[in-house]
C-alpha cells in the first residue's frame, strides 16, 4: 500500500533516543473482570539523557499474537504515564490488550513539555514513536525475531497527538483517534460550550425536552429572541441540541487552562470586548452586560479549614475528560467573608476572578468557586495562587475586586477567529457573501494551539491505516471527525477507502470510561473503541477488511446518522424503543405498559448479547426485548434500554453498547 509521501520521523536515526534503558522488569498480575488473574510481564524504562519514560505490559509467550497498543494520553504526566495501572474491570486497558494478545504500551513524552518547559512540541510524537521503536525491539527479544506491528490510539488531546504520530512518524502500522478536534478546534469548542451554558442557563430543560422521544422536535420553541440566537449560533458551530443536558452540571471545564494564551495572542481582546463596536460586550442591553460582575469590595474575615489528604499512588486522570485537570489547583477549603457581594435571583457566577487589591495578598488571584451570600469559597482554578496560602496572607480590611469580565469576553472569541480556510464550514454563519468576516478578528491561533499541543497541525497523510471514532453525545462538536476525513480523501484520492473509516457512536458522550455520568442518556463507546483496535490490527496484518464507515449527513453543523441499517453500517447496534407501540404514550397509574426494544446490528456489530432495561433512572437489570411495567405514581418517566451486542460472545471488552428511551406521561 502507498501511503502519501512526506519527511517522517524515523526514531531510529535520532540520537536522542539512542540510549533506552530497562530499570524494572518483573511479573505482575491483573484482575479481569470476572475476578480471574492473568499474568503479564513489567516493564519500565527511559530514554537515558532524557525526561522520557515509558512501560511495556507484555502477554505471556502462548497469548501474544505480534502487535502492540500504545495508548496516547491528552496530558501525560506530571512525570511518570502510569495512569492504567490505577483502572479495573472494563476500563482496564492493560488487561484487555495482554488478553488480546498485544502489549500495553504507555509513554510519558517528557512530561515537562505538557506543562511548559519544553519549547519543540514535536517531542510528543518523536517521543511516543521511540517507545514504540524500542518495543519492536523488546518484543524480538521476549518472543522471538518476528515482524512487529504497532498501533497507537487516544481520545480528545490524546486524539490530537495520536494523528501526529501516524502522520509524521514510520513506527505505526495503524492509528485510532477518537473523540477528536481540528485544527480549529481550540479555544474554540470550550468557548462555545461556555456561550451556550451561560445564554440557556434557563432554557436547557426545554431545549432538552423538545429533543426527547415524544418531544416536539423543536427546540427553539419556549426561546426569545436572544436565546434562540445564541442556540442557533452554537448548533451551527457544531455543538449539539440533546448536549444541552450538560448546561445543568457543566463547569469551566478545561477553558481557564487555554485563557492566558488566548489574552498573550490577543492582548487587546479583552478590554476590545466592553469597548468596541462589533462585540457582544458593546451592544445595548447586551447578555454580557447583564451577567457582568465587577465589584469592588472589601475582606471582613478569611480562613482555612484544615484537610487531610491521603495522596494516591498513581494520579489514574489520564483520560479524554480528566487528563487537563492535573494542572489546575485546589481551592482548598478556603472562606473569605466579604462586605459586599454580588446579588440577584439569576446571577451569573462563573469565572469570577477574585483579586486582591491591597495588603500582604495584594496581586493575588483565585477563581470563585461558589457564593453564599456574603461567603466566598475558591475553586478549583488554573494560573492561581494557592488558596491556602493566599488566605495566610488576607487581612481583614483588605480591598479585593470580583470580576468575570475576561471570562464572559472568551466566550464568544470564536467569532472573532474566522478561518481563512473555507473547509471549516462552522464558521460560514460569521462570513458575509464575499466571504469576509463580519465581526472584528484577531489572529486565528487554533492551529497554534494544535501545534503546541501535538507537535504538527493535521495534514491528512498519513503513514498507516487509521479508524477514527467521534461520539454525537459530545459538546465537541463531533463533524470534526468528518472535517479529518475529507482532509484524508483529498490528500489520497479513491486510495482512501482501503486506509480509512469514520466511526460514529450515537448516545455516547466525550469520556472514555464505562461508567457514565447519566446511564438514562449515555452509554459507554470502550467496546466499540476496543473492536476498532482488534479490527485494524486484523485489516493490517492479514487484509480482514473492517466494517464500512457510518452512513450520516451534516446539516448546519449537526451530524445526522443514517437511518436504515444497510445505510448506517458502522459497529454500533441500532435500537428503537417504543412503550405501547409508539415512543410517547399516556397511560393511568397502574396500568400496565408493554415495552419493546428492536435491535438491529449492522455487518460487524456481531450479535445480541444483552438487554437491560432501568425504570429508575440509575439502575439497568438484564431482561428480554419485551417488558412489561407498571408506573404507580403519575408523572413523566423516561424508560431506557441499554443493549449490548458483541463479536466476541462475553468478552466484557468488546461490548457495543447503544441506548433507547421513551416517554411514559402517567396521570
Amino acid at each position: 500500500m502507498k501511503f502519501a509521501e512526506k519527511e517522517v520521523y524515523d526514531p531510529s536515526k535520532d540520537e536522542t533516543y539512542a540510549n533506552p534503558v530497562i530499570d524494572r522488569n518483573e511479573m505482575q498480575e491483573r484482575t479481569l473482570p470476572d475476578g480471574t488473574k492473568v499474568s503479564f510481564r513489567f516493564l519500565h524504562g527511559r530514554f537515558e539523557g532524557t525526561n522520557v519514560k515509558f512501560s511495556f505490559c507484555c502477554p505471556s509467550r502462548e497469548n501474544y499474537q505480534g502487535h502492540f497498543f500504545q495508548h496516547i494520553s491528552p496530558f501525560p504526566g506530571p512525570d511518570e504515564e502510569m495512569a492504567a495501572f490505577g483502572k479495573t474491570g472494563q476500563d482496564d486497558i492493560i488487561a484487555f490488550c495482554i488478553t488480546h494478545g498485544a502489549i500495553y504500551v504507555e509513554c510519558n513524552m517528557g512530561s515537562s513539555a505538557v506543562f511548559g518547559t519544553e519549547s519543540d512540541s514535536t517531542i510528543f510524537y518523536k517521543s511516543n514513536a521511540a517507545a514504540g521503536a524500542f518495543c519492536k525491539k523488546t518484543a524480538e527479544n521476549l518472543y522471538g525475531p518476528h515482524r512487529t506491528y504497532g498501533y497507537c490510539f487516544g481520545g480528545s488531546g490524546g486524539g490530537f497527538k495520536t494523528m501526529s504520530c501516524i502522520e509524521n512518524t514510520n513506527v505505526y502500522d495503524g492509528a485510532v483517534p477518537f473523540v477528536i478536534g481540528s485544527p480549529m478546534a481550540l479555544p474554540n469548542v470550550l468557548c462555545v460550550e461556555a456561550h451556550g451554558a451561560r445564554m440557556l442557563r434557563n432554557k436547557w430543560k426545554d431545549i432538552v425536552d423538545a429533543m426527547e422521544p415524544g418531544g416536539s422536535g423543536n427546540p427553539y420553541e419556549t426561546l426569545n429572541e436572544e436565546e434562540a440566537a445564541a442556540l442557533h449560533e452554537i448548533s451551527r458551530m457544531g455543538f449539539p441540541y440533546r448536549q444541552a443536558v450538560e448546561f445543568g452540571t457543566t463547569d469551566d471545564g478545561a477553558l481557564p487552562v487555554l485563557a492566558p494564551v488566548v489574552s498573550a495572542c490577543a492582548p487587546t481582546y479583552f478590554e476590545d470586548f466592553w469597548t468596541k463596536e462589533g462585540f457582544l460586550g458593546t451592544e445595548e442591553n447586551s447578555s454580557a452586560k447583564r451577567d457582568r460582575i465587577s465589584i469592588h469590595t472589601e475582606v471582613v474575615n478569611a480562613f482555612a479549614f484544615e484537610e487531610k489528604k491521603e495522596e494516591a499512588e498513581i494520579d489514574s486522570r489520564n483520560g479524554t475528560d480528566d487528563a487537563w485537570q492535573k494542572m489546575m489547583a485546589e481551592g482548598n477549603n478556603c472562606v473569605i467573608e466579604v462586605k459586599d457581594a454580588p446579588e440577584g435571583d439569576d446571577l451569573y457566577l462563573r469565572g469570577v476572578d477574585i483579586i486582591f487589591e491591597s495588603g500582604e495578598a495584594a496581586g493575588k488571584k483565585l477563581r470563585l468557586g461558589c457564593l453564599n451570600h456574603k461567603m466566598i469559597i475558591p475553586g478549583v482554578s488554573y494560573g492561581s495562587d494557592d488558596a491556602a496560602e493566599v488566605i495566610k496572607l488576607v487581612k481583614p480590611g483588605d480591598k479585593v475586586f470580583l470580576d468575570n469580565s475576561d471570562y464572559i469576553a472568551i466566550q464568544t472569541y470564536y467569532r472573532h477567529q474566522v478561518p481563512d480556510d473555507l473547509s471549516f464550514h462552522a464558521w460560514d454563519q460569521f462570513r458575509d457573501e464575499n466571504g469576509k468576516a463580519i465581526y472584528p478578528q484577531y489572529p486565528v491561533i487554533g492551529p497554534g494551539f494544535t501545534t503546541g499541543g501535538c507537535g504538527s497541525v493535521q495534514d491528512g497523510k498519513i503513514q498507516g491505516r487509521v479508524f477514527v471514532m467521534n461520539s454525537l453525545m459530545d459538546g465537541d462538536w463531533p463533524w470534526q471527525a468528518d472535517w479529518y476525513r475529507r482532509k484524508v480523501e483529498e490528500v489520497n484520492g479513491e486510495a482512501a477507502k482501503d486506509m480509512f473509516r469514520i466511526y460514529y457512536n450515537d448516545n455516547c458522550p466525550h469520556g472514555d470510561v464505562s461508567e457514565v455520568s447519566d446511564k438514562t442518556r449515555y452509554c459507554s463507546y470502550l467496546g466499540q473503541l476496543n473492536q476498532a483496535l482488534l479490527d485494524l490490527s486484523a485489516w493490517c496484518e492479514n487484509e480482514t477488511k473492517p466494517a464500512d464507515s457510518t452512513g450520516y449527513r451534516i446539516e448546519e453543523g449537526q451530524v445526522i446518522l443514517s437511518e436504515t441499517k444497510e445505510e448506517r453500517n458502522g459497529i454500533q447496534p441500532m435500537v428503537k424503543v417504543l412503550a405501547n407501540g409508539s415512543e410517547c404514550v399516556k397511560v393511568k397509574a397502574g396500568e400496565t405498559v408493554r415495552l419493546e426494544v428492536e435491535v438491529e446490528c449492522p455487518k460487524g456489530a456481531g450479535m445480541l448479547e444483552s438487554v437491560s432495561w432501568c425504570f429508575d433512572g440509575e439502575n439497568f437489570e438484564e431482561g428480554e426485548q419485551t417488558k412489561e411495567h407498571v408506573f404507580t405514581e403519575p408523572g413523566t418517566y423516561f424508560p431506557a434500554v441499554l443493549v449490548c451486542s458483541n463479536r466476541n460472545w462475553k468478552d466484557p471488552f468488546t461490548k457495543l453498547r447503544n441506548l433507547g428511551r421513551v416517554r411514559v406521561i402517567v396521570e
